[in-house]
């Protein structure tokens, strides 16, 4: 028989899992968790209760998947041992097929270990701005709106708009909480400026345009990280929300804007349904960014990284969009791209979420 292929897979050859086993105790740890949820006054401290479910899920999620794989692959293993002298095209062909299974399975578990940051894991707040170009501009701030949320869509993942400004050509501003497994450690890499190239649908002489959106990125961070707030530090403004005509039309100021004078960070709610919730909300994004903001200060990258006070214009962009005259989407960090640029716009952005990934690990 010739040279297998299979017979990479061996079980005298110890494979690198990403670490995962190397958490003494892991399994303990989730059978004394599920022991604590059983517990009779467990449900007594309810804040107390979420975190601990929120954490049991995380270490399953973590570790029984890698558990479930390492099986299959010992499994597969011994198969390839015991079949290695059969000279059998039709059962060569069977375990070259196990084995493309088990390596679609090892890429989604592989780059989880990627994302070891210690927010990583958190629901995430994005927000995407357009820049000069009028209508052109918004309607691209629209497109990669509508991105982000069907790549929340095929991940289960919730999203839900917290704030949106909008005019004729589309959407100028939007702010988004989107909320599900590591979707801060997935998304952080998407903030930004987002460049745009194609024939305008605005221009009636049809001339090839270029459009500009920054997006920025910040993880929800649990309330008992304290961020010193004081009332001279920010001005709080209410404004009438926008919405619907007729008896739904908003009568009262109940959306929410608060401006940090320190930082120049702008947050702002109106999609709760009164000024209060509006304000919880406000706050708890505001603390978020204030958050990221000083972690990369005390990091000495803020300058790099807080792409929010970066010129949404050429020369920043992290990504470019062509439609005309060619197809292509490339990411100007890590040289990844694709000529499938329909796929991206519909939300298929994992391959350059994955390639940030691996290029955020080697710098």
């Amino acid at each position: 028989m010739k040279t297998d292929p299979c017979s990479k897979i061996s079980r005298k050859k110890p494979i690198q899992y990403g670490g995962v086993f190397e958490q003494a105790g892991t399994e303990e740890k989730i059978k004394k968790l599920e022991e604590e949820t059983l517990a009779p006054d467990f449900w007594n401290d309810k804040e107390k209760a979420e975190k601990t479910f929120s954490e049991l899920s995380a270490l399953k999620d973590s570790y029984y998947p890698w558990k479930e794989l390492v099986s299959e692959i010992d499994d597969l293993g011994e198969l390839i041992e015991l079949y290695s002298s059969e000279d059998d095209e039709d059962l060569r062909a069977e375990l070259e097929g196990q084995i493309t299974a088990l390596d679609e399975k090892f890429r989604p578990l592989r780059l989880k270990t990627l994302l070891d940051g210690k927010n990583d894991k958190n629901n995430v707040f994005l927000s995407v701005h357009s820049g000069a170009g009028g209508n052109e501009a918004s309607d691209w701030t629209q497109m990669l709106t509508r991105m982000y949320t069907r790549w929340a869509e095929r991940h289960g993942f919730k999203c839900e708009v917290l704030d949106l400004q909008e005019d004729e050509g589309g959407i100028k501003s939007v702010s988004m909480k989107i909320s599900g497994p590591f979707a801060f450690g997935y998304l952080k890499g998407e903030a930004g400026v987002h460049r745009l190239v194609r024939i305008s649908p605005f221009d009636a002489a049809k001339r090839r345009h270029t459009s500009f959106a920054s997006v920025y990125a910040s993880p929800e961070v649990d309330d008992d990280i304290e961020i010193e707030l004081k009332p001279e530090d920010y001005r709080l403004d209410t404004y009438r929300a926008g919405g619907a005509g007729g008896q739904h039309v908003n009568k009262t100021d109940s959306a929410v804007r608060i401006t940090h004078y320190a930082t120049g960070i702008v947050v702002q709610c109106q999609n709760e349904r009164s000024q209060y919730m509006n304000k919880d909300v406000a706050f708890k994004m505001l603390r978020s960014r204030l958050y990221e903001y000083y972690q990369k200060k005390r990091e000495e990258e803020h300058q790099k990284d807080a792409i929010a006070k970066k010129d949404i214009s050429w020369g920043n962009q992290i990504r470019s969009y062509v439609f005309q005259p060619y197809t292509l989407v490339k990411d100007h960090r890590t040289g990844y791209s694709t000529g499938n640029i329909q796929a991206v716009m519909d939300g298929g952005i994992d391959d350059f979420i994955e390639a940030y990934l691996h290029f955020q690990k080697e710098a």
